[in-house]
């Protein structure tokens, strides 16, 4: 995954379906590093043909209120733990009262959120305790960042190895606080790139993983994943991650691992995030009890 490029799609995105303008898509691209003469011609691309910007949305055909998928979370601690190269890494640890699996938690590209750490509570009210990782422990957590944007940007400047190297030390976290468990894993947006990322790694004490709308490495190959069954969700909307999914098919079948992939109908990209402008209450709660069911029948 070129995540500069993933992340300056996201942001022209946001802005073709008018969630964010065009001075703030502007912003955001030039925190990324996109220079003004390229952004200028990205965003216009998705200008109507008499220049017009895109029609603000419109607000969610979701109930305003509407509750978060699956059950009431578990409170969550933040920890500290040691990484690769004796970092230190932070993160968000949710125990379950008699866990029957673990997992670890990916963020989306503004780091780790009370969203994220929600899930992870929910994880493990269903049963699975679960660490959410912070992937901006070395720039000082996501907490240092009092704009998203600069979270994303901060997510872009580092050195893609890392985040490889933080799940990891997370999973060895994983085996000192559930000792015993089978691990899985999880993650949405960029979070569910790198469980693609982790898996493409080669990381055999996966025995579940679950990428939500995330893009797929260029020419992966899974096969040093061998214990991983993957449940991989797109969104039927979602065409600019979708156009990844074949090829993650085939890498899949061609490791030989056991995997399922869904694409929800009618439903767009973070249609799992309940504070988001796409979130979509039945998808999302389809995916939740597919994601447990899983979780239960390869962590179980």
């Amino acid at each position: 995954m070129h995540i500069q490029r993933y992340l300056a799609e996201e942001v022209v995105e946001d802005y073709a379906d008018g969630i964010i303008p065009r001075r703030e898509a502007l912003r955001r691209l030039g925190l990324l590093g996109v220079a003004a003469a390229v952004a200028a011609p990205m965003l216009a691309a998705c200008d109507s043909a008499d220049g017009e910007p895109p029609t603000p949305a419109a607000p969610s055909a979701t109930p305003s209120g509407s509750a978060p998928a699956g059950p009431q979370p578990v409170a969550t601690q933040p920890i500290t733990y040691t990484g690769a190269q004796g970092r230190t890494l932070m993160g968000a640890w949710a125990p379950a009262a008699d866990p029957k699996g673990a997992v670890l938690v990916i963020h989306e590209n503004r780091g780790l959120t009370d969203h994220i750490r929600s899930v992870a509570g929910r994880l493990a009210a269903s049963g699975f305790s679960a660490i959410a990782v912070d992937l901006l422990s070395a720039e000082g957590g996501t907490a240092t960042f009092t704009d998203p944007a600069q979270a994303t940007a901060a997510l872009n400047a580092a050195p893609p190895g890392r985040f490889v190297d933080d799940m990891r030390s997370t999973v060895d976290e994983l085996g000192k606080r559930a000792p015993g468990r089978k691990v899985g894993a999880v993650g949405f947006c960029f979070g569910g790139g790198m469980v693609w990322q982790f898996l493409a790694a080669g990381e055999a004490r996966l025995a579940a993983a679950a990428p939500f709308y995330g893009p797929t490495p260029d020419s992966p190959d899974f096969a040093g994943s061998r214990n991983a069954a993957v449940l991989a969700f797109y969104a039927e909307k979602d065409s600019r991650v979708n156009a990844t999914r074949e090829t993650a098919r085939a890498a899949l079948t061609k490791a030989g691992l056991t995997h399922e992939i869904v694409t929800v109908p009618g439903a767009d990209h973070a249609f799992f995030n309940d504070t988001g402008a796409r979130y979509n209450a039945q998808a999302a709660t389809d995916a939740y009890t597919r994601l447990v069911t899983w979780y239960g029948k390869h962590l179980g």
